[in-house]
Formats: structure tokens, sequence, C-alpha cells
């Protein structure tokens, strides 16, 4: 079995580096932590790792990941399509769109890509609870993975702002669902509070070892495509994904598989759009006390990874955008009626923010570019039963 490489966390900030451990933020300076590895080292044995026959997956790539092969908590995750557009890249005049759709993970959302590295964790270190707050897909990924591994789970959800699909999911796997007044904000701060007085692990894109799997995306993007795109579009709430899958492509060039690294573009809905109203103003991230829109998976406005993402749209020469509800609604039925993909609709804000770039002329026709599709449609069914 392969072990871990050697790790350590290092502030995204001040940069001072701690030994791994049960802390989110940096005890100096109060930002988030991010895990960092000898990377000048783990060239050949990423090499080796991935000349070896098998499929794709996130424990493909367990040589750029903080834990042991050994007792790792899966359920098969990774490993999903990237198919090419035909008919919506042709309408656009477009010759390389690609939708990456990681709805099709096992619990039907990119989340699981994380899960199955911040569960082998917990279970490494001894943990007996995991908790998390969610919008829905956390939820549902943790509480599924916390079965896997025989860990009880807890999920602060806000009361009445949650898909049905995905509670449901929660609820089946035996979750203890907590639900709370307000958004997914308040519910954020009442679980770091809880973790922070010990016995509970938290699982919420906070921890550094989840973003370690959700990364595992841009490994997968340049192994099918045999290159990196030039532009990765995707969907905005928390920010962790977009943060995960810029340090993936980054460390393919760190450890000199590629030269060169995507632009990156986030999306976020009007409603909730603290990170682009930041990006816009060239400032710190301004807390948007109500935030709303139909896709409940990004309607976040304290974003916790917000430094993060800034930095990747600003290092990687991308930018954010807005799109209105309509505009996202829109998007889901042109992917689900075109392509044949059925996302939820924070997912299908990807397509939306693809349409609006196209008409800004923010990417090039020739350009190839891979939209993020984060989770299925079969999560929020509300939203296309209230639309028909």
């Amino acid at each position: 079995m392969n072990s871990a490489p050697t790790h350590y966390l290092e502030c995204i900030e001040c940069h001072r580096q701690y030994k791994p451990s049960q802390i989110y933020s940096c005890p100096k300076c109060g930002n988030l932590l991010q895990i960092s590895y000898d990377y000048d080292r783990l060239r050949r044995r990423l090499e080796t790792s991935l000349g070896k026959a098998g499929p794709l997956s996130v424990w493909r790539y367990q040589p750029l990941l903080p834990v042991p092969d050994r007792r790792r908590v899966t359920l098969g995750e990774g490993g999903t399509p990237l198919p090419k557009s035909m008919r919506l890249a042709n309408s656009l005049g477009f010759s390389g769109v690609y939708f990456k759709n990681d709805g099709q993970n096992p619990t039907g959302s990119f989340k699981d890509r994380g899960m199955t590295v911040a569960m082998t964790r917990a279970v490494q270190i001894g943990a007996k609870e995991v908790l998390c707050a969610s919008t829905g897909n956390t939820s549902a990924s943790m509480a599924a993975y916390a079965a896997r591994a025989g860990l009880r789970a807890t999920v602060l959800v806000p009361r009445g702002k949650i898909a049905k699909g995905k509670l449901v999911q929660a609820v089946a796997h035996g979750a203890k669902i907590q639900q709370m007044s307000g958004n997914f904000d308040r519910a954020l701060i009442r679980a770091r509070a809880l973790a922070a007085t010990g016995g509970l692990y938290l699982v919420n894109s906070l921890n550094p070892y989840r973003i370690e799997g959700q990364k595992t995306l841009a490994f997968e993007v340049w192994e099918q495509l045999s290159r990196v795109p030039d532009v990765v579009i995707l969907p905005v709430g928390n920010a962790g994904n977009i943060s995960a899958i810029w340090k993936g492509f980054c460390e393919l060039e760190w450890v000199g598989l590629t030269r060169r690294t995507p632009r990156m573009i986030g999306v976020q809905a009007e409603g909730a759009a603290p990170i682009t109203t930041a990006y816009t103003k060239g400032a710190n991230v301004a807390l948007w006390p109500h935030p709303e829109t139909v896709a409940t998976a990004i309607r976040i406005g304290a974003p916790a990874s917000w430094k993060k993402a800034l930095r990747a749209v600003r290092d990687s020469g991308g930018t954010m955008l807005t799109v209105s509800d309509r505009q996202i609604l829109q998007a889901q039925r042109l992917l689900a009626s075109k392509e044949g993909i059925f996302a939820e609709p924070a997912s299908s804000a990807s397509l939306a923010g693809l349409l609006k770039a196209a008409r800004s002329n923010l990417i090039g026709r020739r350009d190839s570019i891979v939209c993020v599709i984060t989770g299925h449609g079969l999560k929020d069914q509300a939203v296309v039963e209230t639309v028909r």
C-alpha cells in the first residue's frame, strides 16, 4: 500500500507552517490553511502512479494526496465523464467546449471528491463523529461516507432553504439533522463553534484535507484532454471548489507535468455575489446578509474561501461573473435539451457563465473550455416542476 507524502499545513496569507492537526485557520493571523508538499520529490511517484493501467479516480492520484492508501473510505468517486459539446458549441461558434460532469459521482455531486479524502483523514486520526453545515450536497455526501466509515454524522442546515432531494439523502444515510433559522452562513458559524469544542471533525471546505480531494478534477481533465484547457468555468458559492481546482492545475505545473495553467472563470448568481462584487471593486469580500437565488447550492453570503478564490481568478488571468436566476434556469434547460445533461441550477451557472463570457468576448472561439457540472439535476426537482 502507498503511504501519504510528507505534508504540512501552510497559512495562505502569512505562510507560517504547522504540523498536520485539526486546525482550519492560522493561529497567528486567522487566515485559512492549505496543505503543501515537497513537490520536487513527488514527480516520480506521480508519474509511476499515472503509468499504471486502470480507470480514472480520485485515488489514482494518491501520490499527491495527504492521506495513506490503506483504510481509505471510498465509494468509487472520480473518473467522471468529460463529453465534448456538439450542438451548443456549434451554435455559439466555439470549437472546443467540454462538460466535466461531476454530477456522476456516487452521491450526485463534486463533494464526493473531497469527502473521500476528508473521511479517510477522520478515520486516520480516530474521529468518531463528523460534522458539517450544508446547503445540501455536502450533507448528502458526508452522510454517505460517514455511513461507509461507520462514523456518526451531524448536519446543520438552514430551515426551509435546502432542496428536498439533498436532505432526503442525508436522512437516508442516517445523519442527525439539525435545522436552524437563518441561512447557510449562520449554520457554518455554529458548526465551527461546535468543532472547536472538540470531539467533532468538521468536513466543510474549511478543512484543507477535503480541498485535496477536490483538486483531482484538474488532474482528470488534464488526462482526459491530454493537455490543460485554456479556460475552466464553474459556479462559486463558498469558493472551496474553484480554489481546489486551481491548486490542482498549479500542482501539475509545480511537478513539471505541464508548463501552463488555465484561466479560471467563477460564476455567481446575481442575488448571492459577494466574491464577484469584491473582484469588480478590487476590494475584500463584504458580507451579504440575505443572499437569494434559485441556485440553492451557491446561496452563500459569507464565503469562507473568498480570499483563495480571488487569488485563483487573478493569478490565472481569469474573471468573476454574475448571472441572473433566469439565465441559470435557461442554461439548465439548454443543457438538458441540447446536451442530454441534467444539472441542478447551481451547476447550470457554468453554462450561463459561458454564454455571458461569449457575448462579452472574454473567451476565444478556438479556446478549449471546460464547464464544470457540480451536481445532478435530480437533487433539486422542485425547480424544474415550478418552471413547467
